[in-house]
């Protein structure tokens, strides 16, 4: 069994910053891809960014610039900082990791990031 478990997430004033963390532990064999994910109450969850084993990123568009991944493959830990935070990046950030080796996609249970004006 894998566990994903994310934080960092807090309240921060528009144009602040935060930094999230997601740290896969248990069964791990090797982690492909990882990515963050957000949801919004009513809205369907949508991509933030991912990064491969390799460390190639994709970005969304309204994230570029704003947002950037990494990830610590000795740690099996990815991070997003997200620096000129605005109220329309409030939501609930998951996580999640593919590990190709049993096909499956691990979620975390979310952090919530609230960004006031």
């Amino acid at each position: 069994q894998v566990q994903v478990v994310e934080s960092g997430g807090g309240l921060v004033q528009a144009g602040g910053s935060l930094r999230l963390s997601c740290t896969a532990s248990g069964s791990v064999f090797t982690i492909n891809d990882m990515g963050w994910y957000r949801q919004t109450p009513g809205k369907q969850r949508e991509l933030v960014a991912v990064i491969s084993r390799g460390g190639g990123t994709k970005y969304a568009d309204a994230m570029k610039g704003r947002f950037t991944i990494s990830r610590d493959n000795a740690k099996n830990t990815m991070y997003l900082q997200m620096n000129s935070l605005k109220p329309e990046d409030t939501a609930v950030y998951y996580c999640n990791v593919y590990i190709e080796a049993v096909a499956y996609t691990y979620w975390g249970q979310g952090t919530q990031v609230t960004v006031s004006s």
